[in-house]
């Protein structure tokens, strides 16, 4: 048997984007992910299909799994010979307990690694515009843990704290924050010293309460400001307003589905994010490769026959490669062969294995690619299973000859989603992002077809995928162009209130 190992990752405080690299890397290489209540679902996303996940989250004097028995659960693991990644939220080091999980590992001989991650002390204080340090400002920063164990008082030594004249962050003090606010004061802080609550930062969901030292317990009542949220007292407080980046993105506070297949999902996701938006991940669709493939498998066997090999997916593209690879050859097998790419996506996955395609259409859609394709030779077409008759229909009507080989299926969610259909009725997904028309059609199979979908604004890449929302009764726009960062403009054009 293999021997185990466990990798300690620090999850960061929320936005997928401020995992590190080495996180990632971990995460891809998992068998089991032992995982927080506060590791956010598009960190969770992130991991691999087929790992074993286990939640053992804990919520304020809530412990669904002591902490006894996750540091047996990581042994235990171990023991069995499997990578165990154990994400938390921030860093594991930082009141995070890392150390205690890591005391039981130590002592067993079992081999461990720690992956330090952003701890929402800096990252919910930078994302609500407030800069820790300032040299006009402060010449230190604190961060203390205002969690207290049951039954106990807070064994904090506020006068030391005053006494230092720099930023104070208190985390997990939610609940202690009126003692805190009350253990400044009586140590001699000013009440009037600028202070701030953050809720949870960093994600779409962020929520800042500016206040006073003494104002703050009853602003913060006002707001309903709940955990995870962290405390900041100091004079950088002040900053906020004028640096409140994160308020202003462009997209802050809005929900889009997004509803492309898992594998292809993280580029739109992250670009939407980039802007401020609430992402929900929902692959209504999936890709899957038909292998063996023995007609692909024939026709490359005689590619000397075709003057054009033809792509209408990233998905026909990696489903040839498979293929390519299988027969033992690369890239310099096609030479004499021109390829041709329905858009910049395809294209992009060519350029991936060292490939550049001869011909784009302008626009980027199946009936545009077989109008403009040189007409100068038999061409070979790897695409879905069921392929938009668009592109043959103009062949034919060119007079181009062509082979049309299914390399991949498109398959549909199996089962309805009651909460995506309750989300949508109740007007909390007013934006779904749709990227072809087996996107729509697997949204629809997902929430129901009996189900009203006046009230979302689907966001379609092209005009045959908005002709298939709309017989579906879907409002939709069109992006100017047929590319993900297109779709990403026609958000932000769109996030002004609208009726739809």
């Amino acid at each position: 048997m293999k021997q185990g190992k466990v990798i300690l990752v620090g999850a960061g405080p929320g936005d997928p984007g401020l995992l590190t690299i080495r996180g990632r890397e971990a995460l891809s290489g998992a068998e089991v992910v032992v995982y927080d209540r506060l590791v956010s679902p598009a960190i969770l996303a992130l991991i691999p299909s087929g790992v074993e996940r286990i939640d053992v989250g804990k919520e304020a004097s809530h412990h669904k799994v002591p902490q006894e028995e996750i540091n047996r659960i990581l042994l235990r693991k171990a023991l069995e010979g499997k990578t165990v990644v154990r994400l938390k939220g921030g860093d594991p080091f930082v009141f995070g307990r890392g150390g205690e999980e890591l005391e039981l590992l130590a002592a067993q001989g079992v081999a461990f690694e720690e992956v330090p991650g952003i701890t929402s002390a800096i990252a919910a204080a930078a994302y609500a515009g407030i800069p820790v340090t300032h040299r006009d400002y402060c010449s230190s920063l604190h961060i203390i843990t205002g969690h207290q164990r049951a039954g106990k008082e807070l064994s904090i030594d506020f006068e030391a704290l005053v006494r230092t004249g720099g930023t104070l962050i208190f985390l997990m003090g939610v609940t202690a924050m009126p003692k805190i606010v009350e253990g400044l004061l009586q140590a001699g802080m000013d009440g009037g010293t600028p202070a701030a609550m953050v809720e949870r930062g960093t994600t779409p969901s962020q929520r800042r309460c500016s206040a006073t030292l003494s104002t703050l317990p009853e602003k913060a009542a006002e707001m309903g400001i709940r955990s995870p949220a962290i405390i900041i007292v100091g004079r950088v407080c002040s900053l906020a307003e004028d640096f409140c980046w994160f308020d202003r993105l462009p997209l802050r506070g809005r929900r889009y589905l997004v509803t492309r297949p898992r594998q292809r999902a993280g580029r739109l996701s992250d670009k939407l994010r980039r802007l401020g938006a609430d992402v929900w991940e929902y692959p209504c669709i999936e890709t899957v490769p038909i292998l063996p493939c023995p007609a692909m498998d024939e026709a490359l066997q005689q590619i000397g026959r075709y003057e054009w090999l033809v792509f209408t997916s990233p998905a026909g593209v990696s489903a040839f490669r498979t293929e390519l690879t299988c027969m033992g050859r690369d890239g310099r097998y096609l030479a004499g062969v021109k390829l041709a790419a329905i858009g910049s996506g395809t294209a992009k996955a060519l350029q991936e294995m060292g490939l550049t395609a001869d011909y784009v259409p302008e626009v980027y859609d199946a009936a545009h690619l077989g109008e403009g394709l040189p007409a100068d030779g038999r061409a070979l077409i790897l695409r879905a299973e069921i392929g938009s008759p668009a592109l043959t229909e103009a062949l034919r009507r060119r007079n181009i000859s062509y082979d049309d080989i299914p390399v991949y299926r498109t398959v549909y969610a199996n089962a309805q989603s009651p909460a995506l259909r309750t989300a949508l009725e109740a007007g909390e997904v007013p934006y779904a992002a749709f990227t072809s028309a087996s996107t729509v059609k697997g949204f629809v199979s997902t929430v129901g077809e009996d189900a009203d979908f006046s009230r979302v604004l689907g966001l379609c890449i092209g005009e045959q995928t908005a002709a298939e929302a709309r017989k579906h009764g879907i409002p939709v726009r069109i992006a100017h162009r047929a590319t993900i960062d297109a779709l990403v403009e026609l958000a932000v054009e769109t996030a002004a209130p609208c009726e739809i």
